[in-house]
């Protein structure tokens, strides 16, 4: 679902909001040199057309830089917000909540939300104890209850130690919750923790970093409300307002030549003299700077060779943090076996197996008579599944099914599994804190390299996994950009993180990593 920071973070946010107000590319097949042609050169080329790389350029277009490019592998603009027709209702595979509502600052989402008039509902959290399934059905609240409130304690406990901890130590989630004397042991605790943790960072307690993600700064900053998004037009109809607000369009439907489709971005060549990007059908284009909006999980791949090769400092922040997994599975029945209505929204499968298709959702109020229901499984249980057919996929959720409701459970009629570790343009959902990963990691992310500039998610210090914090990196490097472009205002670049990159590890070019030769994720 989300993310976590330190207190000192939410202190920053509070500055920041007032003063500042997931794009993907490329594969690895060269392309056919004969055939390379030159484009007209631009002022930017913006590489992805998600949530960020659409804002940077609405950023930069408000600011008088019109000649702008966007180039996108996908054949629509989004990102991560994608949908898919699943028997004839539209569902999320990606972004599905307006995540930090009804709090102290208004989440800058929610105006264009309001704008759009884009159908969301508060998610119905209340109740889960009594939600909760094992191998023989449903838990008994004589241990469910005990099990909730040690779960919340150690929840609480964990904030509490990430307040006490000073700047340079930090310790995971699973570390924390030694400290209190007592981790989850037993199926329901396990099911609990993973609520409380992994169904927001896409990763277990152990990985975690406790410093930097607890408590949630989305939560102090916008609310702890979150909202699901059931839009025909989809969660990126937010997108696309933001590209109609400033590129041509007939009918919402965009016909700016600025915004090139089903373009493969394969290699990017920087100097001082410019930036030349290679796509796939060996088109280059030229431009002053480049704003990179992929995912962090295409960058830790093969996917795009740099000329020359990142830095040290820029490649040791992409490989340290995670691009987590978060996989919601949909299926589709002939008819509803289950109780729905108020404070029956969410269900949790207790497991000997820890995030063993762990967290239900019915999704009656979102699409009424349609019989459809979505678990979500993360990290290794999503890698796996990704690598099975779908039909063993199906076997096992019905096993699971018929513990929690019986056997007379009747086979789901569909199923849908997004596969994001395996697509190319992803390689992932949303990137994650690892433990032991310092803010400056995060600083080297945000970092240009010459004239190149890196924006999306995952360089969001506060908000990274989250829609929003995609939306506010994309203003935030499109301002940095132009305060270079015409203030000569520059971002620190390769100077200053290079001195830092050499103290830990010796000469640069003896620990160069040539991106063609990394492997893959």
């Amino acid at each position: 679902m989300g993310r976590r920071e330190s207190s000192a973070m939410v202190l920053l946010a509070l500055v920041l909001l007032h003063g500042v107000q997931a794009g993907r590319v490329l594969p690895v097949e060269e392309p056919d040199v004969s055939a390379t042609v030159k484009a007209t050169r631009v002022s930017v080329i913006i590489i992805g057309a998600g949530m960020s790389g659409i804002t940077a350029g609405k950023t930069l277009s408000e600011n008088g830089v019109k000649d702008l490019l966007i180039l996108e592998a996908r054949d629509e603009i989004g990102g991560r917000m994608m949908t898919h027709d699943f028997g004839g209702i539209t569902i999320e595979k990606g972004a599905n909540w307006i995540e930090g509502v009804n709090g102290p600052n208004v989440n800058p989402i929610i105006p264009i939300a309001k704008e759009i008039g884009l159908v969301n509902d508060r998610s119905d959290f209340e109740n889960i104890t009594n939600n909760i399934y094992g191998a023989n059905g449903k838990v008994d609240l004589e241990v469910a209850e005990p099990a909730n409130k040690f779960i919340e304690d150690l929840y609480e406990s964990s904030e509490s130690l990430a307040l006490r901890l000073t700047n340079d130590t930090d310790v995971s989630v699973l570390t924390a919750q030694r400290f209190y004397g007592r981790f989850p042991v037993t199926p329901v605790e396990m099911a609990l923790d993973y609520w409380y943790n992994d169904f927001t960072s896409a990763e277990p307690p152990r990985i975690t970093s406790l410093k930097n993600t607890q408590p949630l700064p989305t939560d102090a900053i916008f609310g702890d409300d979150v909202y699901f998004v059931h839009d025909p037009r989809g969660y990126k109809s937010v997108v696309h307002h933001l590209a109609n607000s400033y590129l041509e369009n007939k009918n919402e439907t965009i016909t700016d030549n600025r915004l090139k489709l089903n373009t493969l971005v394969n290699k990017i060549e920087y100097s001082k003299e410019g930036v030349e990007v290679t796509t796939k059908d060996g088109t280059v284009y030229t431009s002053d700077y480049a704003i990179v909006s992929v995912s962090l999980g295409v960058l830790q791949s093969t996917a795009i060779d740099f000329v020359p090769d990142l830095p040290f400092w820029k490649l040791k922040a992409i490989y340290t943090f995670d691009m987590a997994v978060y996989t919601k599975i949909f299926l589709k029945f002939s008819k509803k076996f289950w109780s729905s209505g108020s404070g029956n929204k969410f269900w949790l499968y207790a497991d000997e197996r820890r995030g063993y298709y762990p967290i239900w959702e019915n999704l009656d109020s979102e699409f009424p008579d349609a019989n459809v229901l979505m678990v979500t499984v993360t990290d290794e249980e999503s890698r796996r599944i990704e690598q099975q057919p779908d039909s063993e996929t199906l076997d096992e959720i019905m096993g699971v099914l018929k513990n929690m409701f019986g056997k007379d459970v009747p086979t789901a009629d569909d199923i849908y599994v997004p596969k994001w570790v395996a697509d190319p343009l992803f390689r992932g959902s949303y990137s994650n804190w690892p433990v032991g990963a310092e803010p400056i990691v995060f600083q080297q992310l945000q970092a240009p390299v010459e004239n190149i500039y890196f924006t999306g998610e995952h360089t969001s210090e506060l908000y990274s996994g989250y829609v929003h914090g995609a939306h506010l990196q994309g203003m935030s490097i499109a301002n940095s950009l132009l305060d270079c472009k015409k203030n000569q205002k520059c971002a620190p670049t390769a100077q200053v993180y290079d001195n830092l990159s050499r103290d830990c590890a010796g000469h640069l070019e003896a620990v160069s990593i040539n991106s063609q030769n990394a492997s893959s994720i």
